[in-house]
């Protein structure tokens, strides 16, 4: 193989510049690679070193499971090696894909992100010499102003809650925007009440400090008192062998409260979307709000936020009346 392929690029070195003789080279290597292994263990080999380096990087398990699901039924729908399939190939799938299962618009283009990822690591590492995503643009989604929580709603929340534990989290995750995942990581050992902060661990286990408000160094301080236990979790369940408490648990809680106290649908992460609204709509610098919130992408923070209408109407008399 090695033997052909240095002939045709010693035959073809004087016709080319550099970039096209590298690229002929990738080429003719991908085509033998190609010719001498089944097309199935091509797909798998090439998706496994993907999910690799994606684990390698830091994604969690979650993640890596979802590229896999994601990655594993585009492969067994277009039925192709990867370094065969066209920009067109990748269309229709994605077409007929909204198609069969009434995926909306956002789930389209989340399949089309992940397909990007994928066939930018097989362009960086040569398996391919240019992704087929790139002709593929990403798919407008209609932007809606989803809901946070008011000030009442909050009180009528923190009003519904039957135990210190319940009211210690409420008020954790209104003050400090921390991720549901970020807050049943955290040990006591985390925490330092007296300063009102404490460090969690985001996305691709990156550190990051967050803050806490009075009310909630007054909650949180009150709950762990009640505490006889030694697991070192700051939260833990509360009925049978205690536990640290799962991402499943505080979801189930919030949204008890939520209807106990007919606030509607209450999740975990409108409180982070409420404390990203109101900072920004309150004069916080975007880039602060990012660093408060864990976010890699100043763009990411912007879609959290909806900044409320009526001070931009007030805004809108101040500045340009």
């Amino acid at each position: 193989m090695e033997t052909i392929i240095n002939a045709v690029l010693a035959q073809m070195q004087p016709f080319l510049d550099g970039f096209q003789f590298k690229q002929l080279a990738v080429s003719l290597k991908a085509a033998f690679e190609n010719a001498e292994r089944p097309p199935q263990q091509d797909r798998e080999d090439l998706l496994e070193l993907f999910l690799t380096a994606k684990e390698v990087e830091g994604c969690s398990p979650k993640t890596i499971a979802y590229y896999r699901t994601t990655l594993e039924h585009m492969t067994a729908t277009i039925a192709k090696p990867y370094t065969q399939m066209t920009s067109d190939d990748l269309r229709d799938y994605l077409n007929g894909y909204g198609s069969r299962n009434g995926a909306g618009k956002v789930t389209i283009d989340n399949i089309r992100r992940i397909m990007s990822s994928f066939f930018s690591w097989l362009e960086d590492e040569d398996y391919v010499i240019k992704s087929p995503v790139r002709r593929i643009h990403r798919i407008k989604t209609a932007q809606v102003a989803k809901e946070v929580l008011t000030d009442e709603q909050i009180e009528s929340l923190r009003d519904g809650c039957s135990c210190a534990r319940d009211l210690a989290i409420i008020d954790v995750l209104v003050s400090s925007g921390m991720r549901v995942g970020e807050l049943v990581g955290l040990d006591i050992s985390d925490v330092n009440l007296q300063e009102r902060e404490c460090i969690v661990t985001g996305k691709g286990n990156k550190q990051r400090p967050v803050y806490l408000d009075a009310r909630a160094k007054l909650h949180l301080s009150d709950y762990l008192e009640t505490r006889k236990d030694e697991n070192p979790a700051l939260f833990v369940t509360l009925k049978g062998r205690t536990k640290r408490m799962t991402v499943s648990d505080v979801e189930a809680r919030v949204r008890e409260l939520g209807r106990a106290t007919h606030v509607g649908r209450v999740h975990p992460h409108k409180f982070r979307r409420t404390l990203a609204t109101r900072a920004i709509d309150r004069g916080m610098p975007i880039e602060q709000v990012q660093k408060l919130l864990g976010h890699a992408k100043i763009d990411t923070t912007m879609h959290y936020a909806m900044v409320d209408q009526n001070n931009v109407k007030t805004s809108h008399r101040k500045y340009l009346e």
